[in-house]
């Protein structure tokens, strides 16, 4: 496995356990970025908990919940103003109001729902729906 992009390896790790319906999954290494996307996941329903090791700071265990159908970060990341959302929404999601778009924003990773709301940009980060 490339250890290039540790977000990518991280989705690719959930989708592979959501694929064999494993109850959790094992994440490593871990990063501030990844932490935060899994908080985005875990308000909007799609994964349960997730804890970090308390011995191996770089291992995050996440219980799944069988709510995924793709997860997959986003390459390259493109940059999006508030009025482009849509155009990406129906790149790569599915349906509408259907699934998340995460953007890295210059006030934090948030939805594009959120960033919609708050009429900002950023750049596109990761999908799940």
């Amino acid at each position: 496995m490339s250890l290039n992009d540790s977000l990518s390896n991280a989705l690719s790790t959930i989708m592979n356990a959501e694929r064999v319906g494993k109850k959790e999954c094992l994440i490593r290494p871990s990063s501030n970025m990844i932490k935060k996307v899994l908080e985005l996941m875990q308000t909007n329903g799609y994964i349960g908990g997730f804890t970090e090791s308390k011995e191996r700071k770089e291992e995050i265990t996440v219980n799944l919940l069988k709510q995924i159908n793709k997860c997959n970060s986003i390459k390259p990341r493109f940059s999006v103003n508030s009025e482009e959302f849509e155009k990406f929404e129906n790149r790569f999601l599915p349906a509408k109001d259907f699934g998340i778009l995460i953007i890295s924003t210059s006030k934090g990773l948030m939805t594009h729902n959120e960033a919609k709301k708050k009429s900002i940009g950023g750049r596109l980060i990761a999908f799940c729906y």
